[in-house]
């Protein structure tokens, strides 16, 4: 496409992808890599929360937790899901759309093992989206696990990754008097190769 340069330009989505985020992290003051995840649950009602992207692969978007909470429990039921990553200090985002596959095999392992101590106990602890009496129960539990477990505990057998294969990848950025540029990466299947459409603001 002609007119497709600049911050645009490339013939790989993910690699643009990982150039904002790149990009993101030189002017972010927080978290870069958040990301706003949207499913639905059984009855078609749609959930949305922030997480944090923690890799873009060369053909997916992964990011880890519970997979006994809401959100693990509705990827699991529809196998789909939705982002958007928004930088307000660069005026662009990143639509994303697709299906979900677990990671939790040495990936998910390599990836536990990398987060703090105390990150990795938490993730024992927390029965992620479920009711909680107080703070002071989850502390409790906590100290109980930071017991049990001992100083490199191994991970969780529900807790691990997401990797989001997209269909739908759409970049944006900010355009004067709200004539935004959009550029649209799409397929029907994901072994296919990717049209490219620029959409009107």
């Amino acid at each position: 496409m002609s007119d497709r340069g600049g911050i645009f330009a490339g013939a790989d989505p993910f690699v643009i992808a990982q150039q904002w985020l790149d990009a993101a992290a030189q002017t972010e003051p927080n978290d870069p890599n958040a990301i706003a995840l949207s499913t639905v649950d059984a009855s078609g009602m749609p959930n949305a929360r922030m997480v944090l992207l923690k890799d873009i692969e060369a053909d997916a978007f992964v990011f880890y937790t519970n997979y006994d909470s809401q959100k693990g429990q509705e990827i699991a039921q529809s196998g789909k899901a939705a982002f958007v990553m928004h930088w307000k200090s660069l005026a662009r985002q990143i639509r994303v759309r697709g299906f979900v596959t677990k990671e939790d095999g040495s990936t998910a392992d390599d990836y536990y093992k990398s987060r703090s101590l105390k990150s990795r106990v938490g993730a024992w602890a927390s029965q992620q989206s479920r009711p909680l009496a107080s703070r002071a129960s989850l502390m409790a539990e906590v100290a109980k696990v930071t017991v049990q477990k001992g100083a490199d505990p191994e991970r969780p057998p529900f807790w691990g990754g997401f990797r989001i294969v997209p269909l739908e990848i759409e970049f944006w950025s900010d355009g004067a008097f709200r004539l935004h540029d959009r550029f649209r990466w799409s397929r029907s299947e994901v072994d296919q190769d990717w049209g490219i459409t620029r959409l009107s603001p």
